[in-house]
């Protein structure tokens, strides 16, 4: 689980049951903004250092993602020659740094810009620290569901874990891109070069 709050993000993960995670959670672990993940291992095996959410080395994003990144191996070595410390086997640590260090202005611009340089599928949720208001998420082969509620929004990839919470749904179709907030949604298409 990953919290975005006046502090940054703040981060709690763990291989094993999400029961287990729960219970080792401080007190106060609170935000506006998280996303979480419970992770299959595809690439590397299910421990603490792959489990979802993967953040950038500076800690200003953090990303959850279904699917496979084809071109990880290839984007890692890019990333290690430039110098950044990777910490997972995971492809989605290389989202994470992907849109950590991208140039646009808005996180918009940032997560399509990161995704214009991967190539596979991905069900893909994102908070950085200089957009405290929202998460940016985006599909491209794995689904995602918008769940509308109350002065709140949720994401998920399974309807199943949406029911609790509302009945207003919105499904991501692939290429699509939202912006989401307490308020509302607004959904974007994705062109292979950026929005």
């Amino acid at each position: 689980v990953a919290v975005l709050g006046t502090s940054g993000i703040r981060l709690a993960k763990r291989a094993g049951r999400v029961r287990e995670l729960g219970e080792q959670l401080p007190k106060r672990f609170t935000g506006k903004v998280g996303i979480g993940h419970t992770r299959w291992a595809t690439h590397g095996p299910a421990n603490d250092a792959n489990a979802h959410p993967h953040c950038d080395s500076k800690g200003l994003v953090a990303v959850v993602h279904n699917g496979i990144i084809d071109n990880a191996a290839g984007l890692r070595d890019e990333l290690a020659e430039a110098g950044v410390d990777l910490v997972s086997d995971t492809d989605t640590e290389v989202l994470a740094h992907l849109v950590a260090s991208s140039e646009a202005d808005t996180l918009e611009g940032k997560v399509a810009e990161a995704l214009g340089r991967i190539h596979g599928t991905y069900g893909v949720a994102v908070v950085h620290v200089d957009f405290p208001d929202r998460i940016v998420v985006a599909r491209n082969g794995s689904p995602l569901i918008i769940g509308v509620g109350d002065k709140e929004m949720h994401v998920a990839s399974d309807l199943a874990a949406l029911v609790r919470y509302t009945t207003t749904v919105a499904h991501l179709d692939d290429g699509e891109m939202a912006t989401i907030t307490a308020s509302g949604f607004t959904t974007y298409r994705l062109e292979p070069s950026g929005l």
